[in-house]
């Protein structure tokens, strides 16, 4: 009887063992969108090389028109927020919701070329950016 409890105890330890990898398994190809702030071809450059560079991140496609940035990465390697820390670090501010947003340094936002500086309305006027600012 002893021997039967044993083996039956084990064998449930076995599955709530599995059950627990199960839960703290992470995509190595998971979809990631948000949207990033920028105003041109070169911002789209800057911000798809940063997203790259972080080790996990195997996929990188920004749009200049709806500013949205979509991602494959390797969950196990990296999180969104160093991502996004890279890319605030090359000076493109993180667009959470309408009125919420994580700003690049100023120190970031000045070293991006002029044409780029997405903050100036002047300059998303040259660019015919009436539609960036939502």
């Amino acid at each position: 009887m002893k021997k039967i409890i044993f083996i039956l105890s084990l064998f449930l330890l076995g599955f709530s063992t599995q059950a627990q990898e199960k839960i703290k398994k992470k995509n190595k190809n998971a979809k990631v969108t948000f949207k990033v702030d920028g105003i041109c071809g070169m911002c789209k450059k800057r911000i798809e090389t940063a997203a790259l560079k972080t080790r996990g991140v195997k996929f990188a496609v920004w749009d200049v028109k709806s500013h949205q940035l979509n991602l494959i990465m390797d969950e196990r390697k990296t999180e969104v927020a160093k991502v996004q820390k890279n890319i605030m670090a090359v000076g493109h501010d993180i667009l959470l919701d309408k009125d919420k947003k994580l700003e690049a340094t100023e120190e970031a936002y000045n070293s991006v070329h002029p044409c780029c500086k997405y903050r100036d309305n002047k300059i998303i006027e040259d660019h015919n950016g009436e539609l960036k600012k939502q």
